[in-house]
């Protein structure tokens, strides 16, 4: 059971099906890993809905009006949970040469690994995106 990997799976296979939006069973680490993804142009917007115990995530994905072509082209899980994998501050990641993110959880929140590079801290890398 790894709960990242079903809501990158969630997204990966809405962007496919060419959905507008897309509901996720909502955790705080799948709330800070949307923030990520919006603050960093990958989604249109998204919405915290508390229904239930656990709530729900509703997430806009963004498209290229144009070529009809979504944001993100692809997700990657990293670390899982039979294999962590931590990063030092000297070893951030960097995914296409910059043109990508990496998402990592570290002792001040989850952040990109460009953040982290510039706070000077290291942490656990849970996906990359581009």
């Amino acid at each position: 059971m790894d709960p990242v990997a079903d809501y990158l799976t969630i997204i990966r296979n809405a962007i496919k099906a060419n959905h507008r939006i897309v509901n996720v069973p909502a955790s705080n680490l799948k709330r800070e890993i949307t923030r990520v993804l919006h603050d960093q142009g990958y989604i249109q917007n998204y919405k915290f809905e508390e229904t239930g115990p656990q709530g729900n995530i509703k997430i806009a994905l963004k498209y290229n009006p144009e070529t009809k072509q979504s944001a993100i082209r692809h997700l990657e899980r990293i670390s899982k949970p039979g294999l962590r994998k931590y990063t030092h501050t000297d070893n951030l990641p960097r995914v296409l040469n910059g043109l990508g993110i990496a998402i990592m959880s570290t002792s001040k929140g989850v952040m990109t690994s460009k953040q982290a590079r510039e706070e000077h801290i290291g942490g656990e890398v849970l996906c990359y995106v581009y």
